[in-house]
């Protein structure tokens, strides 16, 4: 008996496709194993980026800013670590002439509100991370094998912006919307008010 993919499995393979299209992504994942980071994902700008340029007609990796790296080593919450492992990365992806900046999230509660003036709590993996991004639409990661895309993908690819309730900040999520709204005019921006 053959068993056809449900649309969720259909919209998860184009994702994937679509993403890989972004020679910088695909050269992330060949180089995956070689980074050896624990519970490691690519995530958000470098993928949700290079599906909307792609629908917008442009390529793949155009204007894309960075390409970020979660990983979560509740071993090492220090700057020092940290910074090693990036600076593992950058040697690893220097041919690319890219941004790529390795975030460990069992970290991120100990500089996240000094920096962005909000509170953040502790996480407890990196997918934690990626639930919390300011839009549920970009909320995306993948690794070999792996995708974790907790809102689903309908609203990326639709273009629908609203703010994570997980997320409540009304002026960081107004400014990033802005943002991508600038860069792909097709986008859907709702306002900043929970469900």
């Amino acid at each position: 008996m053959t068993v056809r993919p449900g649309p969720d499995a259909a919209l998860e393979a184009r994702f994937l496709a679509d993403v890989l299209r972004n020679p910088h992504n695909a050269c992330i994942l060949a180089r995956w194993d070689a980074l050896a980071l624990p519970d490691g994902w690519l995530v958000a700008g470098c993928l949700f980026q290079t599906v909307w340029n792609q629908r917008s007609g442009r390529p793949p990796a155009a204007d894309i800013k960075d390409y970020d790296l979660f990983y979560f080593d509740p071993d090492d919450l220090s700057a020092a670590g940290e910074q090693a492992v990036q600076r593992r990365v950058d040697a690893l992806f220097a041919d690319q002439g890219i941004t790529l900046e390795a975030c460990n999230q069992a970290r991120v509660h100990l500089w996240y509100e000094a920096h962005f003036g909000q509170p953040y709590p502790r996480l407890h993996s990196s997918r934690d991370g990626i639930d919390r991004f300011l839009i549920p639409a970009t909320c995306v990661g993948i690794a070999p094998g792996r995708l974790y895309a907790p809102y689903g993908l309908d609203g990326l690819y639709a273009g629908t912006l609203a703010m994570n309730p997980l997320v409540p900040h009304a002026a960081l999520y107004e400014r990033k919307a802005a943002s991508y709204r600038a860069r792909w005019p097709w986008l859907q921006v709702a306002p900043a008010s929970l469900p």
